[in-house]
């Protein structure tokens, strides 16, 4: 089975076209390194908007079933960042630990990390992780946690996702 992954930018300035997504752009080449599985992505960009936020994520996961839904922008404390507001909503169970690893690596390199609200949670069979908004933070915050997600995935009923060992080693409990 084909491993379906979600990738959603949020970004009033990307939707309107204003510039280009970099963000989701940096997703897909992190996962293209990471994943030795064949896997579809299901990518969209929209505006900081809560319920727009929502619906894109309840049809990434229950409608296209992807069993891994990274997010980037929104994160963060300004007025019209609602990311974590609309993941929570659409969450059955939250991960805090995702959150609070990615924010601790980020510290290392930035003191503003504590800035953001980036969170994760599960809604059936997908794993929804929230990314900052910059390409580099991107890449910082899935190698922090992207050994812990395909067990994460399995954990759920989603896709069985491998990766290229020599890049990134996920971590499974010995059988």
């Amino acid at each position: 089975m084909k491993a379906k992954i979600g990738i959603l930018t949020v970004s009033d300035r990307a939707s309107a076209g204003v510039y280009e997504d970099l963000s989701g752009k940096a997703i897909m080449d992190v996962l293209g390194e990471y994943l030795s599985c064949e896997w579809e992505r299901v990518y969209e960009v929209i505006p900081d908007e809560q319920s727009l936020i929502e619906e894109a994520l309840k049809d990434m996961a229950d409608v296209q079933e992807c069993s891994l839904i990274v997010t980037t922008g929104g994160t963060g404390p300004a007025l019209r960042d609602v990311t974590p507001e609309a993941t929570e909503a659409v969450c059955e169970k939250m991960m805090p630990g995702f959150g609070e690893l990615m924010r601790q690596v980020s510290l290392k390199y930035v003191p503003t990390a504590i800035l953001s609200r980036q969170v994760a949670g599960i809604r059936g069979k997908s794993l929804i992780i929230n990314l900052p908004g910059k390409p580099k933070s991107i890449r910082e915050c899935l190698d922090a946690v992207f050994p812990a997600v395909p067990y994460c995935i399995d954990l759920i009923g989603g896709a069985y996702l491998t990766c290229h060992e020599e890049v990134i080693k996920p971590f499974r409990p010995k059988a």
